[in-house]
């Protein structure tokens, strides 16, 4: 997956938005306002910081070494994705879907319902 893709498909979930609150290289994915992804897109190698499980975090890190703690965010909760030839890129889209589902599970109801709207 190139820097390209991946915001591509940052920007393809409902109602998600780009902005650079710190600085204009660093991406940051917000839905309703909560970001779910952060990347340098132009950083070599390309990485993307999400959201996970903090089980679920413990177990990607272990079997995948491209997976670690979150670098400048909470350990527990986030994780720095390597997006390279060794992480295929269906688990990269999943990572990413995750970490955007679980930000929107954790909006009001209210709001999420209306995420849901076509």
């Amino acid at each position: 997956m190139n820097p390209q893709e991946l915001r591509a498909f940052c920007l393809s979930f409902n109602d998600v938005v780009e902005e650079f609150p710190f600085g204009p290289d660093a991406s940051v994915f917000k839905v309703a306002g909560k970001m779910f992804a952060l990347s340098s897109l132009d950083a070599t190698p390309l990485t993307v910081n999400l959201k996970c499980d903090p089980e679920i975090a413990v177990q990607l890190r272990a079997a995948h070494p491209e997976i670690a703690p979150g670098w400048h965010m909470n350990k527990r909760h986030w994780n720095t994705v390597t997006v390279d030839a060794k992480l295929p890129d269906q688990q990269v889209r999943e990572l990413v879907e995750d970490s955007y589902d679980l930000v929107v599970a954790g909006l009001p109801k209210a709001r999420r319902l209306r995420l849901d709207r076509p």
